[in-house]
């Protein structure tokens, strides 16, 4: 974790330190439509991902407050 924010700052710095001045760069409809098909590629992976661990979440909470209701252990002797 470290290692990435030393390499975060570095980069920063030397973003800071030596400007760019004109980068005449074109962007052709080409690039917007990659860009777009980008963004919603990755929205609809963080969308899977959170389902997945939604599921896994509302398995252990269920699991906790029905081991009690049925008469199964409570941690205590």
């Amino acid at each position: 974790m470290r290692a990435g924010l030393a390499f975060l700052g570095t980069m920063t710095a030397v973003a800071v330190a030596f400007p760019l001045s004109h980068a005449w760069a074109y962007l052709d409809p080409g690039t917007g439509s990659f860009i777009l098909q980008t963004l919603l590629g990755g929205i609809a992976g963080v969308l899977v991902v959170g389902r997945l661990y939604w599921e896994k979440l509302k398995h252990v909470v269920w699991r906790a407050f029905n081991r009690n209701a049925d008469g199964g252990e409570t941690g205590q002797q």
